[in-house]
Order: structure tokens, then sequence, then C-alpha cells
């Protein structure tokens, strides 16, 4: 299936409109193919700016803090008709609207993949040993000496975990996780391949309830969609055992963010590593203060946050964006989710 080509009356490059600034090889690389738009402050477009970036752009290549939502498509000018994501999830986009415009979207899968396994495991041992806690302790002149009973954590090696989500980031996730001793266990839509379970030695449960009430740890990385909001429900939360932690490293709304709360102030859950929030890049003060407690790790969005990484998700969007315009299917192209 081909695409008719993108067309721009103001030049015979297209205009790809930037929402943020992107590391200078991918912004210089961009520059050489379309005409480009880029913002000179590295900060969120207002709905108001965005709604008159659809309004003439060719192609907008928001990024994952970015609403794209039916009112911004709505706003679209004739012109657009390609938003290629910087980001793995399109969870920020309103895909079936744009389809129903006749815009495309892309995003950049299997980009981060190694980069966010590689962060959920230090996360993991952060939680469990109290690494963020006790990294505080020498700096601030808080440190008298060593003591048998001080800033105990817990083992790692010999404990459950349950992975939300058996994806590539799952999956690289239990690659490590069985590095440092873990017992493998997952929920998922449909069981991993036979081949990954073997490897992993994973246990598949069905029942994301049986399963959580029996697991050390818990990782989410799922996907963000509406099947997935508040997945991990107050209910749900409450089958975890008291000792038992939860990191996330996907998206903030797949737990019921009051509930964990809740249960950490109570002492009913063991601790709590999140890298992302329910309303970033405001957080709770709630969880600012279970922070300074030691009950919780708080971490500002890090775990694809790598130059390496980066850069591969410009080029993929630069992929996408050359494929469409020369009137081809893009590789990375996001279908409106079927009922």
């Amino acid at each position: 299936m081909t695409i008719a080509p993108v067309t721009s009356t103001s030049s015979t490059k297209p205009l790809v409109i930037v929402t943020r600034r992107l590391p200078e090889t991918i912004e210089l690389r961009m520059q050489q193919l379309f005409e480009v738009r880029v913002r000179e402050s590295d900060t969120m477009m207002t709905p108001d700016e965005m709604k008159a970036a659809v309004a003439e752009a060719d192609v907008l290549v928001p990024t994952v803090t970015d609403r794209v939502g039916a009112d911004i498509i709505a706003a679209a000018g004739p012109r657009l008709r390609l938003i290629a994501n910087f980001g793995n999830g399109v969870d920020n986009i309103d895909v079936a609207a744009a389809s129903a415009r006749g815009i495309t979207v892309t995003n950049t899968p299997g980009v981060l993949t190694e980069d966010t396994a590689d962060f959920t495991m230090a996360l993991i041992l952060a939680v469990t040993r109290r690494i963020v806690e006790g990294a505080g302790v020498v700096p601030d002149a808080r440190w008298s000496g060593w003591s048998p009973n001080w800033m105990l954590g817990r083992r790692v090696s010999g404990k459950r975990l349950g992975i939300l989500g058996m994806g590539r980031i799952g999956i690289a996730l239990a690659r490590r996780a069985r590095a440092f001793g873990l017992q493998i266990h997952y929920h998922n839509r449909r069981p991993a391949p036979a081949r990954i379970e073997k490897e992993l030695e994973a246990t598949y449960w069905e029942s994301l309830d049986q399963m959580l009430a029996r697991m050390d740890m818990l990782s989410v990385n799922c996907p963000h969609t509406p099947a997935t909001f508040h997945l991990l429900s107050a209910r749900r939360l409450r089958l975890m055992k008291p000792e038992a932690i939860l990191v996330n490293t996907a998206r903030g709304e797949i737990v019921d963010e009051e509930a964990l709360i809740d249960l950490l102030e109570k002492g009913q859950l063991g601790g709590a590593g999140l890298d992302v929030f329910a309303r970033a890049p405001d957080v709770s003060p709630r969880l600012i203060a279970l922070a300074r407690q030691g009950r919780a790790t708080l971490l500002p969005h890090m775990a694809s946050a790598t130059l390496e990484g980066r850069i591969e998700m410009g080029e993929k969007v630069i992929i996408n964006i050359k494929t469409f315009t020369d009137g081809h299917r893009p590789p990375d192209r996001v279908l409106p989710e079927q009922d």
C-alpha cells in the first residue's frame, strides 16, 4: 500500500514542527531533509500553541509529554498528514481521531527496551537495598560509622518477581533479574512463547489477582491503554504482601496512585519505586513525604534517558517521516485499537 506523498505550498520540503528540543545530531539531520521548525526553549507547548502548530504543519513531531487529543486534531489544517511521535507509546495521541481525519500516526518501538530494563532492575535494587536513601547520608554528614542494625534492606536473591506485561521490556527485565537470582513470574494477555518461558524458567499466571498475592516484588511493564487504566486498582493492591515492593517504569495511570499511597502510609506495603506518576510532572505531596521517610523512591521519568536511546528514537522518527513523505507506508505506523 502506498500513501500519497506530503506536499507543501511553502517549500519543496515538508514542514515538520517539533514540539520539544531533540538531540542536536537529530535536529541537524532533520534540517538537512525537511523544512523544520523547533522551539527555542525546551518547554511543553500550550494547547493554543499546539493547535497553531497542527494548523500549518505537514508533519507534527510530538513527545510523550504532549497531549494530542481530539480537540488538537480537530484544529489540524489540510496539510497535516503525519504525527510522528518521539516515543515508544502513543497513549498521548488520540489515534482514532487522527485516523478519522486521514492522519497517519507513528511511534518509535523497540529502541528503549534495554535502557528501560537496565533502569527497572536498578530501581528494584534501589528500593530493596535503600540505595537512594543511603546515598544522602554521607554528603549530609549523617554517618557516624557502621552498625549491625543500621540501614538494613532486603535480600534480592531467591525472591519472587512478578512482571506485569511480558513484552520486549518485560522479557529484557526478566533476563537481568534471573542473573540476580530472582524467580520469574508474569501476567500477560497471553503466555509468552514456550522458548522464552524455558529460557527464563518463567511461570505464567492467567489470574493477575493470584499472582499479586504471592509476589515479593512487582514490576509494571505494560502499556497504558483504556484497558490498563488503574489495572492495579485499590482492591488489587491490597492483595499484595505487606512486605512486597512495587516498581513502576511504565505509565503512572496504570496504578491507582492514591490507593498505593494509602497502603504505604499505613505500612501495608514494603515500599515503592516510581519513575512515573499519575499527574506528572506534578507529584503528590504525600508521595514526597513518603520518599523523605524512606518508604518510596521517586525518580523523574529517567528510565529511557540515555543519549544513545534518544538518538535512536530520533533516527526512527526521521525514517518514518522520510518513508511517509516519499509515498510509502512508514515502518512504525500505529493503527487505532479495534473494539
